[in-house]
């Protein structure tokens, strides 16, 4: 039983996000477990805080935007034509949209809707706001040979094919 977390261990963390005021953003109703080790299964300053923590350590992180869903960028807000969009449209819907390069999906949500316009934004809508982990190490294990080859956690709570 491996106790301490290092590369390739398969983690399970019971844990909260709130944002600098308190307000619950992830109740943290399923635990989340993850391939530790650089596999982007979570933000790297987390994963970073959490290299060498045994079962039971509790910690709490404070993630800057820039190390969590980015920066709020200003120029993701777009004002289109409501004649591009299905009549049945609706503020909060989400769509995606692919780079005019053809490289990079957004995800855009519908902000306002209009006289005739569209607005959408490209932003995550956690952008710009700082997050708060509250962590518990529930559980580390070592990780299996297909897991550490796909990358990612496989069974209960991970990823499935």
């Amino acid at each position: 039983m491996q106790n301490q977390i290092a590369k390739n261990s398969v983690v399970t963390l019971n844990y909260t996000v709130r944002d600098p005021d308190g307000a619950v953003i992830d109740d943290g109703q399923h635990p989340l477990v993850y391939l530790h080790g650089g596999y982007d299964g979570i933000f790297p300053v987390l994963e970073e805080a959490l290299h060498g923590k045994t079962v039971g350590e509790s910690f709490q992180l404070k993630l800057q935007p820039e190390d969590a869903f980015g920066d709020y960028d200003e120029e993701l807000i777009l004002v289109e034509d409501a004649k591009l969009f299905p009549e049945n449209i609706e503020v909060g819907m989400s769509f995606e949209r692919v780079s005019d390069d053809g490289e990079e999906e957004l995800i855009y949500r519908i902000t306002d809707i209009a006289d005739g316009k569209v607005v959408v934004d490209g932003n995550h809508p956690l952008a710009g706001v700082s997050l708060v982990f509250d962590v518990t190490v529930a559980e580390v294990r070592a990780a299996t040979a297909e897991e550490i080859a796909h990358g990612h956690v496989h069974g209960a709570g991970g990823h499935h094919h």
